[in-house]
């Protein structure tokens, strides 16, 4: 009976495999951290929100947005039911 033999090894192989690739589905479904960088225009390229493209706003821009975070903070939590989350 050397056919037995050969299908559990394949069996285990298979299994190895399985829980490789189900590692790299979750190391791929990971929040990227996020990053900065400042672009050839002087403006603040915040990397890691969306999948590809960066964000990208100017000094005042961004000093406009941060000084209404509570202000955004307030809205987000008052129509949390209406917006949809992605990762």
């Amino acid at each position: 009976m050397t056919v037995l033999p050969n299908l559990l090894q394949e069996n285990e192989a298979l299994k190895q495999k399985l829980a490789d690739m189900a590692a790299m589905l979750e190391a791929a479904n990971k929040p990227k951290p996020i990053t900065m960088k400042v672009g050839e225009k002087g403006g603040l390229s915040l990397y890691g929100i969306n999948s590809r493209f960066p964000v990208t706003l100017y000094r005042g821009q961004w000093e406009r947005i941060l000084n209404h975070a509570p202000t955004i903070r307030a809205f987000i939590e008052a129509n949390a039911h209406l917006l949809a989350v992605k990762a």
